[in-house]
Protein backbone atom coordinates (compact mmCIF):
# COMPACT_ATOMS: atom_id res chain seq x y z
CA UNK A 1 0.00 0.00 0.00
CA UNK A 2 1.49 3.33 -1.07
CA UNK A 3 1.86 6.36 1.16
CA UNK A 4 -0.37 8.35 -1.20
CA UNK A 5 -3.08 5.70 -0.84
CA UNK A 6 -2.92 5.86 2.96
CA UNK A 7 -3.05 9.66 2.92
CA UNK A 8 -6.05 9.63 0.59
CA UNK A 9 -7.88 7.35 3.03
CA UNK A 10 -7.03 9.71 5.88
CA UNK A 11 -8.32 12.60 3.80
CA UNK A 12 -11.70 10.87 3.52
CA UNK A 13 -12.14 11.21 7.29
CA UNK A 14 -11.72 14.99 7.30
CA UNK A 15 -14.50 17.55 6.99
CA UNK A 16 -13.20 19.66 4.13
CA UNK A 17 -16.16 20.23 1.81
CA UNK A 18 -15.96 23.98 2.41
CA UNK A 19 -12.49 24.18 0.84
CA UNK A 20 -13.87 23.61 -2.66
CA UNK A 21 -13.89 26.83 -4.70
CA UNK A 22 -12.58 28.82 -1.74
CA UNK A 23 -9.57 31.09 -1.39
CA UNK A 24 -6.64 30.74 1.01
CA UNK A 25 -5.96 34.04 2.78
CA UNK A 26 -4.83 33.23 6.35
CA UNK A 27 -4.21 29.94 8.16
CA UNK A 28 -6.47 30.97 11.05
CA UNK A 29 -9.39 31.18 8.61
CA UNK A 30 -9.13 27.42 8.13
CA UNK A 31 -10.39 24.67 10.41
CA UNK A 32 -8.14 22.04 11.96
CA UNK A 33 -9.36 19.50 9.41
CA UNK A 34 -8.66 21.88 6.55
CA UNK A 35 -5.11 22.52 7.75
CA UNK A 36 -4.60 18.77 8.15
CA UNK A 37 -5.92 18.26 4.62
CA UNK A 38 -3.32 20.63 3.14
CA UNK A 39 -0.54 18.68 4.87
CA UNK A 40 -1.99 15.34 3.74
CA UNK A 41 -2.36 16.37 0.11
CA UNK A 42 1.11 17.97 0.08
CA UNK A 43 2.67 14.74 1.34
CA UNK A 44 0.61 12.65 -1.09
CA UNK A 45 1.62 14.76 -4.09
CA UNK A 46 5.24 14.53 -3.04
CA UNK A 47 4.97 10.74 -2.72
CA UNK A 48 3.37 10.44 -6.15
CA UNK A 49 6.10 12.50 -7.76
CA UNK A 50 8.85 10.57 -5.98
CA UNK A 51 7.34 7.40 -7.45
CA UNK A 52 7.23 8.91 -10.95
CA UNK A 53 3.43 9.07 -11.09
CA UNK A 54 1.72 11.89 -12.93
CA UNK A 55 -0.01 14.46 -10.72
CA UNK A 56 -1.62 16.41 -13.56
CA UNK A 57 -5.23 17.20 -12.68
CA UNK A 58 -5.49 19.85 -15.44
CA UNK A 59 -4.81 19.43 -19.15
CA UNK A 60 -5.05 23.19 -19.74
CA UNK A 61 -5.37 26.38 -17.76
CA UNK A 62 -3.30 29.15 -16.25
CA UNK A 63 -1.86 29.98 -12.89
CA UNK A 64 -1.41 33.76 -12.71
CA UNK A 65 1.29 35.08 -10.40
CA UNK A 66 1.48 38.69 -9.27
CA UNK A 67 4.51 39.58 -7.15
CA UNK A 68 4.44 43.15 -5.89
CA UNK A 69 7.61 42.45 -3.90
CA UNK A 70 10.80 40.56 -4.74
CA UNK A 71 10.85 36.79 -4.36
CA UNK A 72 12.92 33.73 -5.24
CA UNK A 73 11.65 30.72 -3.28
CA UNK A 74 7.95 31.58 -3.31
CA UNK A 75 8.04 32.66 -6.96
CA UNK A 76 9.57 29.39 -8.13
CA UNK A 77 7.50 27.35 -5.69
CA UNK A 78 4.30 28.75 -7.21
CA UNK A 79 5.56 28.01 -10.72
CA UNK A 80 6.53 24.48 -9.66
CA UNK A 81 3.14 23.88 -8.04
CA UNK A 82 1.28 24.99 -11.16
CA UNK A 83 3.43 22.79 -13.39
CA UNK A 84 3.04 19.82 -11.02
CA UNK A 85 -0.74 19.99 -11.44
CA UNK A 86 -0.71 20.62 -15.19
CA UNK A 87 -1.22 24.39 -15.23
CA UNK A 88 0.94 26.85 -17.11
CA UNK A 89 2.18 29.80 -15.09
CA UNK A 90 1.81 33.29 -16.47
CA UNK A 91 3.56 36.12 -14.64
CA UNK A 92 1.69 39.41 -14.40
CA UNK A 93 4.41 42.06 -14.55
CA UNK A 94 2.75 45.33 -13.58
CA UNK A 95 5.50 47.31 -15.33
CA UNK A 96 4.54 45.66 -18.63
CA UNK A 97 0.78 45.95 -18.15
CA UNK A 98 -1.65 48.82 -18.60
CA UNK A 99 -1.76 49.39 -14.83
CA UNK A 100 0.73 52.24 -15.31
CA UNK A 101 -1.81 53.84 -17.67
CA UNK A 102 -4.59 53.84 -15.12
CA UNK A 103 -6.05 50.36 -15.50
CA UNK A 104 -8.11 49.59 -12.39
CA UNK A 105 -7.72 46.55 -10.13
CA UNK A 106 -11.18 45.39 -11.21
CA UNK A 107 -10.22 45.55 -14.88
CA UNK A 108 -6.82 43.92 -14.37
CA UNK A 109 -8.33 41.07 -12.35
CA UNK A 110 -10.85 40.15 -15.03
CA UNK A 111 -8.56 40.68 -18.05
CA UNK A 112 -5.87 38.29 -16.78
CA UNK A 113 -8.28 35.60 -15.56
CA UNK A 114 -10.16 34.41 -18.64
CA UNK A 115 -8.65 30.90 -18.48
CA UNK A 116 -7.06 31.04 -15.05
CA UNK A 117 -7.71 28.47 -12.34
CA UNK A 118 -5.54 30.02 -9.66
CA UNK A 119 -4.20 33.47 -8.79
CA UNK A 120 -1.13 33.80 -6.57
CA UNK A 121 -0.50 37.27 -5.13
CA UNK A 122 2.34 38.60 -2.97
CA UNK A 123 1.74 42.08 -1.54
CA UNK A 124 3.48 42.33 1.82
CA UNK A 125 5.22 45.67 2.20
CA UNK A 126 2.48 48.01 3.38
CA UNK A 127 0.34 47.61 6.49
CA UNK A 128 -3.41 47.49 5.79
CA UNK A 129 -2.66 47.37 2.05
CA UNK A 130 -1.54 43.84 1.08
CA UNK A 131 -4.52 41.88 2.33
CA UNK A 132 -6.91 44.60 1.14
CA UNK A 133 -5.42 44.46 -2.36
CA UNK A 134 -5.89 40.69 -2.48
CA UNK A 135 -9.50 41.05 -1.30
CA UNK A 136 -10.23 43.77 -3.85
CA UNK A 137 -8.73 41.63 -6.63
CA UNK A 138 -10.76 38.57 -5.70
CA UNK A 139 -13.99 40.51 -5.17
CA UNK A 140 -13.62 41.71 -8.77
CA UNK A 141 -13.16 38.11 -9.94
CA UNK A 142 -16.20 36.97 -7.95
CA UNK A 143 -18.26 39.63 -9.68
CA UNK A 144 -16.78 38.70 -13.06
CA UNK A 145 -17.71 35.06 -12.54
CA UNK A 146 -21.19 35.87 -11.26
CA UNK A 147 -21.97 38.07 -14.28
CA UNK A 148 -20.67 35.54 -16.82
CA UNK A 149 -17.44 37.31 -17.81
CA UNK A 150 -15.41 34.34 -16.55
CA UNK A 151 -16.32 30.68 -17.18
CA UNK A 152 -14.69 29.70 -13.89
CA UNK A 153 -13.86 31.48 -10.66
CA UNK A 154 -10.10 31.28 -10.00
CA UNK A 155 -8.83 30.47 -6.53
CA UNK A 156 -6.55 32.84 -4.64
CA UNK A 157 -3.43 31.57 -2.91
CA UNK A 158 -1.93 34.21 -0.63
CA UNK A 159 1.77 34.13 -1.46
CA UNK A 160 2.39 36.63 1.36
CA UNK A 161 0.54 39.70 2.53
CA UNK A 162 1.04 42.20 5.32
CA UNK A 163 -0.70 39.90 7.81
CA UNK A 164 0.25 36.27 7.07
CA UNK A 165 2.54 34.18 4.90
CA UNK A 166 0.53 30.95 4.88
CA UNK A 167 2.50 29.04 2.24
CA UNK A 168 5.76 29.72 4.10
CA UNK A 169 4.50 28.96 7.60
CA UNK A 170 2.69 25.80 6.54
CA UNK A 171 5.83 24.60 4.74
CA UNK A 172 7.79 25.41 7.92
CA UNK A 173 5.37 23.42 10.04
CA UNK A 174 5.29 20.43 7.69
CA UNK A 175 9.09 20.38 7.89
CA UNK A 176 8.80 20.43 11.70
CA UNK A 177 6.26 17.60 11.62
CA UNK A 178 8.58 15.42 9.56
CA UNK A 179 11.62 16.37 11.64
CA UNK A 180 9.97 15.28 14.91
CA UNK A 181 8.35 12.18 13.43
CA UNK A 182 4.69 13.19 13.36
CA UNK A 183 2.22 15.83 14.44
CA UNK A 184 1.54 13.86 17.63
CA UNK A 185 5.09 14.62 18.78
CA UNK A 186 4.77 18.40 18.68
CA UNK A 187 2.87 19.00 21.91
CA UNK A 188 5.05 20.71 24.50
CA UNK A 189 7.83 21.60 22.08
CA UNK A 190 9.22 25.08 22.73
CA UNK A 191 9.44 27.41 19.73
CA UNK A 192 11.49 30.62 19.89
CA UNK A 193 10.18 33.05 17.26
CA UNK A 194 12.70 35.84 17.75
CA UNK A 195 13.67 39.09 16.10
CA UNK A 196 17.26 39.17 14.87
CA UNK A 197 19.51 42.00 13.77
CA UNK A 198 19.68 42.94 10.11
CA UNK A 199 21.58 45.76 8.41
CA UNK A 200 18.48 46.42 6.28
CA UNK A 201 15.07 47.72 7.33
CA UNK A 202 11.43 47.30 6.52
CA UNK A 203 11.19 43.52 6.41
CA UNK A 204 7.55 42.33 6.59
CA UNK A 205 5.82 41.14 9.74
CA UNK A 206 4.00 38.28 8.08
CA UNK A 207 6.44 35.46 8.90
CA UNK A 208 6.56 35.97 12.70
CA UNK A 209 2.82 36.63 12.67
CA UNK A 210 2.17 33.51 10.62
CA UNK A 211 4.29 31.39 12.96
CA UNK A 212 2.61 32.52 16.18
CA UNK A 213 -0.81 32.20 14.53
CA UNK A 214 -0.20 28.63 13.31
CA UNK A 215 2.27 26.87 15.60
CA UNK A 216 0.17 27.59 18.71
CA UNK A 217 -2.58 25.41 17.18
CA UNK A 218 -0.41 22.32 17.57
CA UNK A 219 0.19 22.29 21.32
CA UNK A 220 3.57 23.96 21.04
CA UNK A 221 4.77 26.61 23.47
CA UNK A 222 5.67 29.64 21.37
CA UNK A 223 7.78 32.49 22.69
CA UNK A 224 7.79 35.73 20.69
CA UNK A 225 10.98 37.65 21.46
CA UNK A 226 11.99 41.07 20.22
CA UNK A 227 13.59 44.28 21.49
CA UNK A 228 11.22 46.86 22.93
CA UNK A 229 9.30 48.60 20.18
CA UNK A 230 9.46 45.81 17.58
CA UNK A 231 5.91 44.64 18.19
CA UNK A 232 3.81 42.74 15.67
CA UNK A 233 0.10 43.28 15.00
CA UNK A 234 -1.83 43.02 18.28
CA UNK A 235 -4.75 41.23 16.60
CA UNK A 236 -2.45 38.38 15.54
CA UNK A 237 -1.06 38.10 19.07
CA UNK A 238 -4.67 37.75 20.21
CA UNK A 239 -5.19 34.88 17.76
CA UNK A 240 -2.16 33.14 19.29
CA UNK A 241 -3.60 33.59 22.81
CA UNK A 242 -6.97 32.21 21.74
CA UNK A 243 -5.20 29.19 20.21
CA UNK A 244 -3.53 28.53 23.55
CA UNK A 245 -6.87 28.46 25.34
CA UNK A 246 -8.24 26.00 22.80
CA UNK A 247 -5.23 23.72 22.28
CA UNK A 248 -3.47 23.80 25.64
CA UNK A 249 -0.37 25.51 24.30
CA UNK A 250 1.41 28.58 25.65
CA UNK A 251 2.20 31.92 24.08
CA UNK A 252 4.63 34.19 25.86
CA UNK A 253 6.50 37.39 25.03
CA UNK A 254 9.91 38.58 26.11
CA UNK A 255 12.45 41.29 25.31
CA UNK A 256 15.30 38.86 26.01
CA UNK A 257 16.57 36.66 23.16
CA UNK A 258 18.46 34.40 25.57
CA UNK A 259 15.28 33.72 27.52
CA UNK A 260 13.52 32.68 24.34
CA UNK A 261 16.39 30.36 23.28
CA UNK A 262 16.70 28.70 26.69
CA UNK A 263 15.73 25.02 26.28
CA UNK A 264 14.04 25.72 22.94
CA UNK A 265 13.38 22.79 20.60
CA UNK A 266 12.96 25.08 17.58
CA UNK A 267 14.44 28.53 16.93
CA UNK A 268 13.36 30.96 14.22
CA UNK A 269 15.55 34.11 14.41
CA UNK A 270 14.29 36.54 11.77
CA UNK A 271 14.41 40.30 11.34
CA UNK A 272 11.27 42.39 10.91
CA UNK A 273 10.23 46.02 11.17
CA UNK A 274 7.94 47.09 13.98
CA UNK A 275 4.20 47.34 13.39
CA UNK A 276 4.32 51.07 14.23
CA UNK A 277 7.17 51.69 11.77
CA UNK A 278 5.40 49.79 9.01
CA UNK A 279 2.25 51.86 9.61
CA UNK A 280 4.30 55.05 9.40
CA UNK A 281 5.99 53.93 6.19
CA UNK A 282 2.61 53.11 4.64
CA UNK A 283 1.35 56.62 5.43
CA UNK A 284 4.49 58.24 3.99
CA UNK A 285 4.28 56.26 0.74
CA UNK A 286 0.60 57.11 0.41
CA UNK A 287 1.48 60.80 0.77
CA UNK A 288 4.41 60.54 -1.66
CA UNK A 289 6.70 61.94 1.04
CA UNK A 290 10.10 60.82 -0.25
CA UNK A 291 12.02 62.92 2.27
CA UNK A 292 9.97 61.43 5.08
CA UNK A 293 10.61 57.91 3.78
CA UNK A 294 14.36 58.52 3.62
CA UNK A 295 14.36 59.94 7.16
CA UNK A 296 12.35 56.97 8.45
CA UNK A 297 14.77 54.51 6.82
CA UNK A 298 17.78 56.12 8.47
CA UNK A 299 16.02 56.21 11.84
CA UNK A 300 15.07 52.55 11.66
CA UNK A 301 18.54 51.48 10.57
CA UNK A 302 19.94 53.34 13.58
CA UNK A 303 17.43 51.59 15.83
CA UNK A 304 18.37 48.21 14.39
CA UNK A 305 22.06 48.92 15.00
CA UNK A 306 21.39 49.23 18.74
CA UNK A 307 20.52 45.53 18.82
CA UNK A 308 23.44 43.88 17.01
CA UNK A 309 23.67 41.33 19.84
CA UNK A 310 20.32 39.87 18.74
CA UNK A 311 21.94 37.24 16.53
CA UNK A 312 21.81 33.47 16.32
CA UNK A 313 25.35 32.73 17.45
CA UNK A 314 27.01 29.49 18.55
CA UNK A 315 26.72 30.64 22.17
CA UNK A 316 23.02 31.32 21.70
CA UNK A 317 22.46 27.87 20.18
CA UNK A 318 24.14 26.27 23.22
CA UNK A 319 21.22 27.55 25.31
CA UNK A 320 18.73 25.45 23.36
CA UNK A 321 17.55 21.91 24.17
CA UNK A 322 20.72 19.82 24.29
CA UNK A 323 22.31 22.55 22.17
CA UNK A 324 20.63 21.02 19.11
CA UNK A 325 17.45 22.98 18.45
CA UNK A 326 16.06 22.86 14.94
CA UNK A 327 17.01 26.13 13.24
CA UNK A 328 14.41 27.58 10.87
CA UNK A 329 14.56 30.47 8.44
CA UNK A 330 12.38 31.48 5.50
CA UNK A 331 15.53 32.54 3.57
CA UNK A 332 17.48 34.43 2.48
CA UNK A 333 19.15 34.93 5.86
CA UNK A 334 21.49 37.77 6.68
CA UNK A 335 24.61 35.72 7.45
CA UNK A 336 27.39 37.38 9.42
CA UNK A 337 30.61 37.48 7.45
CA UNK A 338 28.95 36.17 4.29
CA UNK A 339 26.05 38.29 3.05
CA UNK A 340 26.75 41.11 5.51
CA UNK A 341 29.26 42.13 8.16
CA UNK A 342 26.85 41.39 11.00
CA UNK A 343 23.44 39.81 10.64
CA UNK A 344 20.78 37.41 11.83
CA UNK A 345 22.93 34.31 12.12
CA UNK A 346 26.58 33.25 12.40
CA UNK A 347 27.94 31.56 9.31
CA UNK A 348 28.98 28.46 11.32
CA UNK A 349 25.40 27.98 12.58
CA UNK A 350 23.90 28.56 9.15
CA UNK A 351 26.32 26.17 7.44
CA UNK A 352 25.58 23.43 9.96
CA UNK A 353 21.86 23.65 9.21
CA UNK A 354 22.14 24.10 5.46
CA UNK A 355 20.63 20.73 4.52
CA UNK A 356 17.67 21.05 6.95
CA UNK A 357 17.06 24.60 5.70
CA UNK A 358 16.87 23.45 2.10
CA UNK A 359 14.56 20.60 3.15
CA UNK A 360 12.38 23.19 4.88
CA UNK A 361 12.15 25.20 1.66
CA UNK A 362 11.39 22.07 -0.41
CA UNK A 363 7.96 21.66 1.19
CA UNK A 364 6.62 24.95 -0.17
CA UNK A 365 5.83 23.85 -3.78
CA UNK A 366 3.81 20.93 -2.42
CA UNK A 367 1.98 23.12 0.11
CA UNK A 368 0.98 25.53 -2.67
CA UNK A 369 -0.03 22.64 -4.95
CA UNK A 370 -2.13 21.18 -2.13
CA UNK A 371 -3.95 24.49 -1.62
CA UNK A 372 -4.78 24.61 -5.34
CA UNK A 373 -5.75 20.92 -5.41
CA UNK A 374 -8.19 21.22 -2.50
CA UNK A 375 -9.82 24.34 -3.92
CA UNK A 376 -10.21 22.97 -7.45
CA UNK A 377 -11.12 19.32 -6.88
CA UNK A 378 -14.52 18.52 -5.39
CA UNK A 379 -13.50 15.03 -4.18
CA UNK A 380 -9.76 15.31 -3.48
CA UNK A 381 -9.48 11.88 -1.83
CA UNK A 382 -10.93 10.15 -4.91
CA UNK A 383 -8.65 12.21 -7.15
CA UNK A 384 -5.55 11.16 -5.19
CA UNK A 385 -6.60 7.50 -5.36
CA UNK A 386 -7.09 7.82 -9.12
CA UNK A 387 -3.64 9.39 -9.54
CA UNK A 388 -2.07 6.70 -7.38
CA UNK A 389 -3.73 3.89 -9.32
CA UNK A 390 -3.17 5.42 -12.72
CA UNK A 391 -0.69 4.21 -15.28
CA UNK A 392 0.43 7.61 -16.50
CA UNK A 393 4.04 8.30 -15.62
CA UNK A 394 5.61 11.70 -15.11
CA UNK A 395 8.41 10.66 -17.44
CA UNK A 396 9.60 7.48 -19.13
CA UNK A 397 12.94 5.84 -18.53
Amino acid sequence: MSKAFELARELEKLRINNMYKQDFYWTWDKTDDEIAAVFAVADALRDLREHNKSTRIFNSGLGISLFRDNSTRTRFSFASACNLLGLEEQVLDEKKSQIAHGETVRETANMVSFMADVIGIRDDMYIHQGHEYQKTFMDALEDGYRTGILEQRPTLVNLQCDVDHPTQCMADLLHVIHHFGGVENLKGKKVAMTWAYSPSYGKPLSVPQGVIGLFTRFGMDVTLAHPEGYDVMPEVEQIARENCEKYGSRFTKTNDMKEAFQDADIVYPKSWASFAAMEERTRLYAAGDKAGIDELEQRLLAENAQHRDWTCSEDMMKLTKDGKALYLHCLPADISGVSCEEGEVDSSVFDRYLVPLYKQASFKPYIIAAMIFLAQIKDPAAALLELDGGQEKRKTF
